[in-house]
């Protein structure tokens, strides 16, 4: 190797990504050939750059080609570009001057894996949620003709987005007003699995119809602008005769497509008409999710939202584990066996909500609905009424989406309907839009409805035949994302009963931690009663909790206890109907949840104490009065204050150690 050898700097990896600063226009000086080559380049860092943080892979890799069309046509910092999912943005983000947030993606402090207005001026809203960027197009699109402004507005609907009822009302909203709005439907044919539903089916239908627009491509060439009228008549005959009606079109949208979504070109010019048209448009572009690398494209749902894996084989880093999710459908589908009329309904979720062996081993009682959470519980209304038993799991975040549904449709006729509120809590590194933080608040308020925690996979279990063989009405089962911590329970099947009355000196010990003996008899109704669980028996601070959290107060337990506090722990399983938690209480109280202090379990218990006149020194941890960042859950549960060393902590300030 001679001197000049040594001094040449390596060559990059992305020469023409690494060009780019963000800069309005910067693309529009790129040949057609270097764009693609460019679109090779984002797909190698997007692999390299998840790969070390986990992350949306998959559906970003779908969506290079539709960025950069968008880049080239429209100023992200003055048109009001809406991504919808919010998940499919990382190109738009890179191509937006932030291409050293990936780093740090989806981490504590560092940049979200959802649109952020505080972010970037290039985020118009933040996205987290699907079906709603289309509805949120259509106001700023009205303000804009309010105030006489001048942007453009443009909703990219991708992943299974338009199968929800809010994209179609707001469909149906804007072309009747007839704003310049531009809708670019992503089709992949997915959500997170498969898309599904007649919109679904009818895209698939445009997609494998391409006779017709062969042939209008031909007529309009050969008839030229002269006879536009017959042109138009012509038209409309040959979609009668090849397509069915199309729905956009009905709604007072120009529909145009269906187009590659990998070709930028034809997508450019699409775009390009689309703004000249000034009206509502729908551009239908067709891609694959994955794109670009094998494995994702094998297996895109996989590669959905992935946990940190190997670029070069798709491998996971870490080991997968069992988690509540998994235990949650095993169970279901051992219950199912039993059970005709148990039936499972999801929305747009069975891999995330562990039903895909169910849908595998009982797809006449499985029911998908796609993204549309509101229709998923009334039509769980629906079955019960009829005589079956629905199990209608969907995320805590997204089970929002539905809580008119939950009170009208199903607790005022006292159906039964189980909820499976799976990633209960704080979810991590989603952020804001995602994190389990709300559901006790607006669960415990609806009544006649059961709300069990579990706080470990036996459990789960254990409440999951509960609610579905001894309960009636609605119930609920929150449980965490993730597997077991140190907690471990080690009863049998069924011996979550009534408890309140239960002796309180009858403990087995293991180690430092005492487990109630469940020998004795007990009386009551299971769904009608609680259960409450002491786990150790110390007299100067009482630890409070329920479900996951349970493990960092085992965790500050051990640490208390080792400094000479001697510390009782008291766990909930039922937190509706609540128990009466008075008799179990010895010394000062900290209660830890990992939910809003709001409509808590804290503050209910909080206030009977009040209410009862009782002298204790009390503190509450929580998740406090804002939105959780993104992070990962022992990061965020440290920064709030809720994991083992900051329950340790506010324990010793109460008792003014």
């Amino acid at each position: 190797m001679n001197k000049s050898d040594k001094n040449t700097a390596p060559v990059s990896a992305s020469p023409l990504l690494d060009t780019l600063t963000g800069a309005p226009g910067e693309l529009t000086c790129f040949s057609y050939d270097q764009l693609n080559a460019l679109c090779a380049e984002i797909r190698a860092f997007l692999v390299d750059s998840v790969s070390r943080t986990g992350g949306h892979l998959a559906s970003n890799l779908g969506i290079v080609e539709i960025s950069v069309a968008l880049q080239l046509e429209f100023d992200h910092f003055r048109d009001r570009i809406l991504y919808d999912v919010g998940h499919q943005s990382y190109v738009h983000k890179l191509l937006t001057g932030r291409r050293e947030g990936f780093s740090a993606l989806r981490q504590y402090g560092g940049m979200a894996g959802f649109p952020r207005p505080w972010e970037s001026p290039a985020d118009p809203v933040v996205a987290g949620h699907a079906s709603a960027a289309i509805s949120a197009a259509s106001g700023i699109a009205r303000a804009r003709t309010l105030l006489h402004d001048d942007y453009h507005v443009v909703a990219i609907v991708g992943d299974g987005a338009l199968s929800g009822g809010m994209a179609l009302e707001a469909l149906n909203d804007i072309g009747r007003s007839d704003e310049p709005v531009i809708v670019v439907l992503n089709d992949n044919a997915k959500s997170i699995s498969d898309s599904v539903g007649a919109i679904a089916d009818y895209l698939t239908r445009i997609r494998t119809r391409p006779s017709y627009y062969r042939f209008k491509t031909f007529v309009q060439r050969a008839v030229g602008e002269r006879f536009g009228g017959f042109l138009r008549r012509l038209k409309n005959r040959v979609k009668t005769l090849l397509l069915p009606a199309s729905i956009v079109e009905a709604l007072g949208f120009s529909y145009l497509g269906p187009v590659d979504g990998h070709d930028i070109r034809r997508i450019r010019e699409l775009l390009a008409f689309a703004k000249l048209l000034n009206k509502p448009v729908v551009i239908h572009c067709v891609t694959v999710k994955g794109r670009g690398c094998a494995y994702a494209e094998r297996d895109p749902g996989r590669f959905h939202g992935a946990a940190a894996f190997d670029s070069g084989s798709g491998r996971e880093v870490k080991t997968r584990q069992t988690c509540f999710s998994d235990v949650f459908g095993e169970t279901l589908t051992q219950l199912a066996r039993k059970d005709a009329r148990i039936c499972a309904i999801t929305a747009a979720m069975p891999s995330g909500t562990g039903l895909t062996q169910f849908s595998r081993e009982f797809p006449t009682r499985f029911f998908d609905v796609g993204i549309a959470e509101q229709h998923a519980v009334t039509m769980s209304a629906g079955l019960a009424k009829a005589g079956m038993l629905p199990v209608c799991a969907v995320y805590s975040t997204f089970l929002q989406r539905a809580y008119d549904q939950i009170i009208h449709d199903v607790a005022i006729e006292g159906l039964h309907v189980v909820f499976g509120v799976d990633r209960a809590g704080l979810v991590g590194e989603d952020g804001e839009t995602h994190q389990g933080v709300f559901d006790v608040q607006y669960l415990t308020g609806i009544p006649g409805l059961t709300l069990y925690a579990p706080a470990s996979c036996a459990e789960l279990r254990t409440v999951l035949r509960r609610a579905l063989c001894d309960c009636t009405g609605p119930v609920a089962l929150r449980y965490p994302k993730g597997t077991d911590g140190i907690y471990q329970d080690n009863h049998p099947e069924d011996v979550y009963i009534l408890r309140d009355s239960f002796p309180d000196g009858a403990a087995e010990t293991h180690g430092t931690v005492k487990t109630v003996s469940h020998g004795g008899s007990v009386s009551g109704t299971r769904c009608a009663g609680s259960s409450t669980e002491v786990i150790s028996h110390g007299d100067s601070v009482t630890l409070l909790s329920y479900g996951g959290m349970i493990n960092e107060v085992l965790g500050a337990a051990d640490v208390l206890t080792r400094e000479g506090i001697p510390v009782r722990v008291v766990k909930l399983l039922t937190l509706k109907p609540l128990p009466d938690v008075t008799p179990y209480l010895r010394g000062a109280l900290v209660i830890v949840e990992d939910v809003v202090p709001c409509g808590s379990v804290g503050e209910a218990v909080l206030s009977r104490l009040a209410i009862a006149g009782m002298p204790i020194r009390t503190r509450h941890l929580h998740t406090g009065d804002g939105f959780v960042p993104c992070g990962s859950v022992a990061k965020l549960r440290e920064v709030l204050g809720i994991d083992a060393a900051g329950i340790a902590k506010a324990a010793r300030e109460l008792l003014g150690r």
